[in-house]
């Protein structure tokens, strides 16, 4: 799963990485946790990347009741294409959500250990995303979820699921509407952790009020 991660790049190399036309102001943080607004980066219709902010939980238009998406920070990525929360998302609105690493904890007889999972020059990258409106009432939000996936050899002493990491050459491919399920289904099976790490660090980053380099420590 993905319950929480980090996005530390500037926004010069934000806008590098993803070709962004429109900058959105946002704040860089050690420790992002669901429940938040994150930045987000949606494709346009003149084919244009746009980064947004969007709360973190996905809310299914139909719902009746936006607290549901507590419930829906991830979406897994075998089912999303048919499970009624995301289907729609999943063929209309797809989203590329940056970061510089994500934390996972593994279970252990003394308790669970922090790992923070990054590339080694903590460079950027994207999770595939999910985004959706919901209204009700005067009440709009734009929310998003974050797909995961089978754990690689990475990751599979840490835990189960993993996010998944779009690779850059496929961010058009992602964001396009009009990309077919299957090549879909088959970005998503790719492994772009090639160049990823795994290291243990402190239980400072627990609180998701910790919001600091100690993070990393």
């Amino acid at each position: 799963m993905c319950g929480r991660f980090n996005l530390l790049a500037g926004p010069d190399r934000l806008s590098e990485h993803f070709q962004l036309q429109r900058q959105r102001p946002y704040r860089t943080s050690y420790n992002i946790a669901p429940g938040q607004k994150i930045l987000t980066v949606v494709r346009l219709g003149d084919g244009s990347h746009k980064a947004v902010n969007l709360w973190w939980g996905l809310i299914p238009s139909w719902s009746k009741d936006r607290k549901i998406g507590a419930r829906m920070i991830n979406a897994r990525a075998e089912t999303a294409a048919e499970k009624p929360a995301f289907r729609a998302a999943f063929r209309q609105r797809r989203c590329l959500i940056p970061a510089t690493g994500f934390y996972e904890w593994h279970k252990t007889d003394r308790g669970k250990q922090a790992y923070h999972i990054c590339r080694e020059d903590l460079s950027v990258f994207a999770f595939a995303g999910l985004w959706e409106h919901w209204e009700k009432g005067a009440e709009t939000v734009y929310s998003c979820t974050i797909l995961t996936t089978a754990a690689n050899a990475l990751m599979q002493s840490i835990h189960e699921r993993m996010p998944v990491v779009v690779n850059s050459g496929q961010y058009p491919l992602w964001l396009d509407k009009q990309t077919p399920i299957d090549e879909l289904n088959s970005l998503l099976l790719d492994d772009a952790y090639e160049d990823f790490v795994a290291k243990p660090v402190s239980d400072w980053v627990n609180n998701p009020a910790h919001d600091d380099a100690d993070c990393l420590t």
